[in-house]
């Protein structure tokens, strides 16, 4: 049974910033861990975007505004991208009953997208 799903688009352009504001927004925002996958692939502002786009995704699905850096995407080895919640958020998932967390991130030069399904 579907609990929640949560649907975001991000403007790229507004990702594509100098080292300084990337510094400053990473922090507030992003998990080391999407900092660092972001940081060695190619099209960085498509991928910040696409992860926050997630984040969004994430929070519109569970219905709470879950602090931006409780919610990290992963990828599993396959390279699929997946959500993982931390520092209290977790618990979101048992309060709910979710088994499962479905995420799927597109993106282009100009828009990214993501789509959230919580799953019973």
């Amino acid at each position: 049974m579907i609990l929640g799903i949560g649907l975001d688009l991000a403007e790229v352009e507004r990702y594509r910033f100098d080292e300084r504001a990337l510094a400053w927004f990473g922090r507030k925002i992003y998990t080391e861990e999407e900092m660092a996958y972001a940081l060695r692939r190619r099209n960085v502002a498509e991928r910040l975007a696409g992860f926050f786009a997630a984040k969004e995704a994430t929070r519109k699905a569970f219905g709470h505004a879950i602090p931006w850096r409780r919610i990290g995407v992963t990828h599993e080895r396959s390279g699929k991208p997946a959500i993982r919640l931390s520092g209290g958020a977790e618990r979101l998932i048992a309060l709910r009953g979710v088994r499962a967390i479905h995420l799927t991130i597109t993106h282009t030069p100009v828009t990214a997208a993501a789509v959230v399904v919580l799953e019973s």
